[in-house]
C-alpha cells in the first residue's frame, strides 16, 4: 500500500496544525480578547464589559482559543479566569509590529489618533526612566486596578481612568506627569493628558504599555 498517497506526509501534517493558529487568528474579536488577557487574567463578565461583547459571543471565542491552546483557564469558585502566556502576548506584539510594517492603513489610523488629539506630548522610554530616576515626574496606570496588579510599570501608580480627575485634586500642580494605558492604539493616555493639561498640569502620553515596555 502507497502510503504516501493514502495519507498526509509529515511536512503536511505539521503545516496543518501551524494553520490551526492561524485559522483562530482570523478573528478581529479573538484578537480582542487576546490583547485583552495580555494585560491580565478576566473573567468572561470582564471581557464582555471591556470588549463591548456579549457574553455569549465572547464565551464562543473562548473555546476557539482554548481549543487552540491560545489561552487557558483556572477554577476560582464558580467563576472560570481566563489569561495568556508569555509567549502568546510575545507572538502578539510581534504581530503588531509586523501588521504595522506592512499595511499601510495602520500607520494612518495612528497617525488620525494623533491628530484628534493634537498638543498632547509623547515622552520616549529613555527620557522617562531619567525623570523618574531622578523623581522628577509621577508615572499612572490608567488601566483597571486587577490589570495594574497583574502587572505594571516599575514606580507607577494605579490611578484607573474613571478615577483620574478625582486623583488630580489631590496633586499640587507643579507635578509633572506621564500616563499609560494599553499600548500605542490605546485612547485614554491622549485623553488623560488633555483633561491633565487643562487641569494645569505638564503631562505626557507613554505610547508603550506593559507589554511593550517589558520587551523593549
Amino acid at each position: 500500500m502507497d502510503h504516501s498517497q493514502s495519507e498526509p506526509s509529515i511536512k503536511e501534517r505539521l503545516y496543518q496544525q501551524y494553520a490551526r493558529i492561524g485559522k483562530c487568528l482570523s478573528s478581529d474579536k479573538r484578537l480582542e480578547i487576546m490583547d485583552l488577557l495580555s494585560n491580565g487574567p478576566k473573567t468572561v463578565e470582564h471581557l464582555a464589559q471591556q470588549s463591548g461583547m456579549s457574553f455569549a459571543n465572547v464565551s464562543r471565542h473562548l473555546q476557539i482559543l482554548l481549543d487552540s491552546r491560545l489561552v487557558k483557564f483556572r477554577k476560582e469558585g464558580t467563576y472560570a479566569i481566563y489569561s495568556v502566556d508569555p509567549v502568546v502576548t510575545e507572538f502578539l506584539i510581534a504581530l503588531w509590529n509586523l501588521c504595522e510594517n506592512r499595511l499601510s492603513d495602520i500607520p494612518r489610523i495612528k497617525e488620525d489618533l494623533l491628530h484628534e488629539y493634537e498638543g498632547i506630548r509623547t515622552i520616549s522610554k529613555e527620557e522617562l526612566l531619567k525623570r523618574m530616576a531622578a523623581n522628577t515626574i509621577m508615572v499612572l496606570d490608567l488601566r483597571p486596578k486587577d490589570e495594574y496588579e497583574a502587572g505594571h510599570i516599575e514606580g507607577a501608580i494605579s490611578v484607573p481612568m474613571e478615577e483620574l480627575e478625582g486623583y488630580l485634586q489631590t496633586l499640587p500642580q507643579h507635578v509633572e506627569l506621564a500616563a499609560y494605558c494599553r499600548g500605542p492604539f490605546c485612547v485614554n493616555p491622549a485623553e488623560a493628558v488633555e483633561l491633565m493639561q487643562k487641569k494645569g498640569f505638564t503631562a505626557y502620553r507613554i505610547d508603550e504599555g506593559v507589554k511593550e515596555w517589558n520587551l523593549t
